[in-house]
């Protein structure tokens, strides 16, 4: 009697990883700020519509666009053109993180003088917002690596969103797909269309329709400062980022502008920098260690960047472990703070892969590199597409083909190295046309590594039921314990 297992669907599975398979908590930003987030036909809706509907709605949207652009060629796939080059543009994200900060690097040059206490605030600001990003949007929210109680959350909406990264919700989701992509057309910093794509130009350009992706942020929607800061992100965004810093540095030491520009500005812009270089910097140089069939790598100078996320192989590979660097001495600030912030009762259940399952992933990827050597290295005919002989095959061949002996059940053609063997061409010559295999595996010289790696590039044949076996210096090992053993007894 069998038993037929039943298949995973693999549409349900999809569906489950996409969050698709449930109704959606439909959180929506207000007033301007939804509308500049793209969420304008999400705006006008009722509490009971937010509760019913289903993410499903949108994965129709997704279909109705694929069919449109499959006769109307997409903007983002048609060339650039001088009528045509402003309408490949993503024109928000162009004034967010290009025109804004450029004013504000003109004002700093031009006209408002650096301060030491507004450069000594920006830093603090910068560093705040910075770490939110690492250790609230990325690993905790986007990767539920640890949890944490409500006051480092609410620091880390509010700080984060001086970052002017987008909401939690925008960013997570975000970075849910690029882990669930990575690397493919759905990707949306796909780091094979070049450095400077994955770094800035993705933001820069109106994405393909066809190519979006899902993920399940269910759990985000159910988190409540996440709702909230969502809902009033502008708001927030842009009292954290500019409206704080311009009020701190004028009203405790008079430099309004300087509060705007170093604390504000030009603050913002190098933590949008150094996050980007997350998505270009940490899949463009560097080592990997754990795996090499995807572009993230591990490297010290982005680990400086970016807060400790440099260590990003590993992190492709052990999404939720709350840690990026591993030693004592790799450079990972928010690993430090998560588990200060454990000690301090302000963050709990810290996640980390086991030892074991690291150790496997960094042997498993030295062992494809030793593969990848090892094939590019001459190491003799496999056993197998060597031609059979009898030994009286061999010994009449032997007649007329000087050089061949027999090792370990194999015939070997040694004419070519007669005159180069380190013992003189005499002594290997006494060996030619008999089996010498005792002689060559410890009776005269326990002959080295290197030398039955030689020896194996010189084989003509297999002798018939004789037991060959590729491997001759494990024959060797086994001949000289035994000749140990008798000389014990």
């Amino acid at each position: 009697m069998s038993l037929d297992l039943d298949s995973v669907d693999v549409t349900a599975a999809n569906a489950l990883a996409a969050g698709t398979n449930k109704p959606q908590k439909r959180i929506v930003a207000s007033g301007l700020g939804g509308k500049l987030m793209g969420t304008k036909d999400m705006i006008n809706v009722t509490a009971e519509q937010l509760a019913k509907d289903s993410i499903n709605s949108l994965l129709v949207k997704d279909q109705q666009e694929r069919e449109r652009y499959a006769k109307n060629m997409h903007i983002s796939e048609q060339p650039w053109t001088a009528a045509n080059w402003h309408e490949h543009v993503n024109w928000l994200n162009v004034y967010l993180v290009v025109m804004i900060p450029v004013m504000g690097m003109a004002a700093a040059f031009f006209w408002v003088p650096p301060q030491l206490k507004t450069l000594v605030l920006a830093f603090g600001l910068y560093v705040m917002s910075g770490i939110s990003i690492t250790a609230g949007y990325h690993r905790l929210w986007s990767h539920k690596a640890y949890k944490a109680r409500d006051p480092l959350k609410i620091v880390f909406a509010l700080f984060g969103a001086g970052a002017v990264e987008g909401s939690i919700k925008w960013w997570g989701h975000s970075h849910r797909v690029h882990h669930r992509y990575t690397d493919t057309p759905r990707d949306p910093y796909d780091a094979r269309r070049g450095f400077w794509y994955s770094h800035l130009g993705w933001m820069l350009q109106k994405p393909n329709p066809k190519y979006k992706a899902r993920a399940d942020i269910s759990d985000l929607a159910d988190d409540w400062i996440v709702r909230v800061q969502h809902r009033h992100y502008l708001t927030i965004m842009f009292f954290m980022a500019f409206i704080l810093p311009t009020i701190v540095a004028g009203y405790f030491w008079g430099d309004y502008w300087g509060g705007l520009v170093y604390a504000g500005i030009l603050k913002a812009f190098t933590i949008q920098q150094a996050t980007f270089c997350v998505n270009s910097l940490a899949h463009w140089i560097g080592v990997q260690p754990f795996d090499d069939r995807r572009t993230p790598r591990d490297h010290f100078l982005t680990a400086i960047v970016t807060f400790g996320e440099g260590y990003h192989n590993f992190h492709h590979e052990f999404p939720s472990d709350y840690r990026n660097a591993l030693k004592w001495w790799q450079y990972d600030p928010t690993k430090y703070l998560i588990w200060v912030s454990s000690k301090l009762g302000l963050a709990y259940n810290l996640k980390t892969f086991s030892q074991n399952a690291i150790q496997q992933g960094l042997l498993q990827q030295q062992q494809k590199k030793l593969d990848r050597l090892r094939s590019n290295l001459n190491w003799g005919t496999p056993l197998s597409e060597l031609p059979v002989w009898d030994k009286s095959e061999f010994f009449e061949k032997s007649k007329v083909q000087p050089g061949l002996c027999i090792i370990s059940g194999i015939v070997h053609d040694v004419s070519g190295f007669m005159s180069q063997h380190p013992g003189g061409e005499t002594l290997i010559k006494t060996s030619v046309g008999k089996d010498a295999t005792v002689v060559f595996n410890g009776g005269v010289y326990a002959h080295s590594n290197a030398a039955h790696n030689l020896l194996a590039t010189m084989r003509m044949a297999v002798i018939r039921d004789a037991g060959a076996v590729s491997e001759t210096f494990s024959i060797q090992e086994r001949m000289m314990a035994e000749k140990d053993a008798k000389k014990a007894n």
